[in-house]
């Protein structure tokens, strides 16, 4: 059974920085693309960024670029994003997720965990 669990949200002023990170097991985490989602309230869900399995392609929303980074580590099945210069419009719930296959494309995932909180507001 795919599990993906997020860490290290919560609340943050404007121009602060926070770094989620995403523990994943029951899967061979290094086969696969994986990716950060985020869902703001009345909103859908907007991809933010992805990385391939091997961690050494990436892509970012135009929202984010400059400003996030993802990273990966395969040794530990883990899936950061260092969040930095945050804006209030980045405030959302923000969703680990395993992509489909193993490249950047298609944007698509499989499976998400519960979810943690990033709150940007001063």
């Amino acid at each position: 059974e795919v599990q993906l669990v997020e860490s290290g949200g919560g609340l943050v002023q404007p121009g602060g920085s926070l770094r989620l990170s995403c523990a994943a097991s029951g899967f061979t985490f290094s086969n696969y693309a994986m990716m950060w989602v985020r869902e703001a309230p009345g909103e859908g869900l907007e991809w933010v960024s992805r990385i391939n399995s091997g961690g050494d392609m990436t892509t970012y929303a135009d929202s984010v670029k400059g400003r996030f980074t993802i990273s990966r580590d395969n040794a530990k099945n883990t899936l950061d994003l260092q969040m930095n210069s945050l804006k209030p419009e980045d405030t959302a719930v923000y969703y680990c997720a395993k992509g489909a296959g193993s490249g950047l494309f298609p944007a698509l995932f499989d499976s998400r965990g519960q979810g943690t909180q990033v709150t940007v507001s001063s």
